[in-house]
């Protein structure tokens, strides 16, 4: 057998001794639905900042395209006006 497949074996192997280890199946406090517990609490306020930020990040890139339009249309307009 070459070393490939006797690494393949030892990872079957550690990866069904692992399935079949019962702490590894219970969820956390925050999954399982104890939703008063500080993590539950800590995942949301996590949660919430992350939307944060992407709302701020997301607005930001909006102004700036809304700012590149307005530009552009000034630069236009003042083109338009003064054909030289």
């Amino acid at each position: 057998m070459s070393f490939s497949g006797v690494s393949r074996l030892v990872m079957v192997c550690v990866g069904l001794c692992l399935t079949f280890v019962p702490g590894s199946v219970l969820a956390c406090a925050a999954c399982f639905g104890k939703s008063d517990s500080s993590l539950a609490k800590g995942m949301n306020w996590g949660i919430a900042s992350l939307l944060v930020v992407v709302i701020c990040v997301l607005g930001g890139i909006a102004s700036f395209f809304i700012y590149i339009a307005r530009k552009s249309a000034m630069a236009d307009v003042s083109v338009a006006a003064n054909p030289s």
